[in-house]
């Protein structure tokens, strides 16, 4: 469950919105409709956690997980496709490059070890071997060929990206999924 509670924002000494109090309810699914400006990207910057409101708040269920389908189709251009897709879940991302980044080490020390051990433990909790096999599985599920998950963001089709980032959001099952502007291509 998403609950918003007299969330306000102003840019300067233009209002966006204020007082805003919503429950968005599981199970549910809602759209956000109003003019180009009026701040509907910008409230689900804030839904989301990306950007700070001035006042109330935002509070997301325990336990639960919260992605988002940006209107970005370009920021993961020198990411390859199928790194894309696990990014969509940060912790398990995070946990994989520090890995990653330890295991390369040429002087690799007891507390490396003691790390990495809590790192693995943490990476098997988040079903961290499954990751690629679940990325690939998606992709192909959104008509993403195998041939096409090695190769980088930059190198495929607007249409593409936007199922590249839509199985990035549904990557991990978040428990609630924001979709800034999705397009025809979904």
């Amino acid at each position: 469950m998403l609950t918003v509670n007299n969330v306000g924002l102003r840019y300067g000494d233009k209002k966006l919105f204020e007082d805003v109090s919503i429950k968005f309810l599981p199970g549910n699914c809602y759209g956000l409709i109003g003019a180009n400006g009026a701040g509907k990207s910008t409230f689900l910057k804030v839904l989301s956690g990306e950007l700070d409101s001035q006042s109330g708040n935002v509070h997301i269920g325990s336990g639960e997980r919260l992605a988002v389908l940006r209107q970005d189709h370009f920021q993961y251009d020198e990411e390859l496709v199928l790194n894309t897709v696990i990014m969509g879940h940060e912790r398990l991302y995070k946990i994989m490059d520090e890995k990653n980044a330890i295991y390369m080490k040429e002087d690799f020390s007891d507390a490396d070890g003691i790390r990495a051990a809590e790192l693995e433990g943490e990476f098997a909790e988040l079903d961290g071997w499954e990751a690629e096999s679940d990325a690939a599985v998606l992709l192909n599920g959104l008509g993403i060929s195998t041939d096409l998950h090695g190769k980088l963001m930059k190198d495929l089709t607007g249409g593409e990206k936007v199922k590249v980032l839509l199985a990035q959001a549904l990557f991990g099952k978040p428990d609630i999924l924001l979709l800034d502007e999705p397009t025809n291509h979904l």
